[in-house]
């Protein structure tokens, strides 16, 4: 079994005493291949440091939209240096988080322009979208986004919002939030999201999925998010394991 961790940031400063045995632990549970997340300069060359040394290792960069007052031309074209080097993937995260205290017009804004960049570089995105379902669907419909792509990171929505993201062009990334008890109308959507749209991660080191919540997370239990997902769709871990690895290439145009 190959799983795919669609979502993750081991090269966040919590892995720096260990980054190396999370990886072993990870491959140990069978998630073999990772796309992280730079978010920042010093994540940025972790992320870089991780390319090298890791073949099943994968890069996307992108500012976070809690961020969004950072984003201006030199940060564009720093953005731009990263993201034409090898084995980087997609631009992300981007998109729309409401929770955060950042004037929603700037969010739009940067969020907008990230997504003209992505184009500009034929990469898809990795999509944040906190609290903020309308706009972010709206953005991504007048974006055309469906040409290249994405990923709708952490996907929490219920299944009409879930299909409406579909019909889009994006597919759909679960994390450990649709374990959660209180998550019915995420696992409903994860029970319907067509098995060739569906895709799993972590966002280590956040959102630890049940039983470990609490538990600071790691890639490796992306393996129990998505034995959870097959159980609620009554399929075998194998089954799901393949489409998700081989859904999650598809998006990120990874050919190896």
């Amino acid at each position: 079994m190959k799983i795919f961790d669609s979502h993750t940031h081991i090269n966040s400063t919590e892995f720096d005493n260990d980054r190396d045995d999370v990886i072993k632990r990870a491959r140990a549970l069978d998630v073999i291949s990772m796309l992280v997340i730079g978010y920042d300069e010093p994540s940025t060359v972790q992320l870089c440091k991780l390319l090298e040394k890791y073949p099943d290792i994968y890069g996307a960069v992108g500012c976070h939209p809690e961020d969004s007052a950072l984003y201006d031309p030199t940060l564009k074209q720093q953005m731009e240096d990263v993201l034409t080097r090898e084995k980087m993937v997609a631009v992300g995260e981007i998109g729309l988080d409401y929770h955060c205290e950042v004037d929603h017009d700037l969010q739009k804004e940067v969020f907008k322009k990230q997504i003209m960049l992505a184009q500009a570089l034929e990469l898809p995105i990795s999509v944040h979208n906190r609290d903020a379902f309308e706009d972010c669907y709206d953005i991504l419909k007048e974006m055309n986004v469906g040409k290249f792509g994405g990923i709708m990171h952490s996907f929490n929505g219920d299944w009409s919002w879930a299909q409406k993201f579909l019909d889009l062009g994006m597919e759909l990334s679960y994390s450990g939030v649709v374990t959660f008890n209180n998550a019915k109308e995420v696992q409903d959507a994860a029970r319907r999201t067509p098995i060739e749209h569906i895709l799993v991660e972590t966002d280590a080191p956040y959102l630890t999925p049940m039983p470990y919540r609490g538990q600071q997370n790691e890639p490796g239990m992306t393996r129990y998010t998505l034995e959870f997902i097959a159980a609620q769709r009554k399929m075998s871990a194998v089954q799901l394991a393949s489409a998700t690895y081989q859904n999650t290439k598809r998006v990120l145009q990874i050919n190896e």
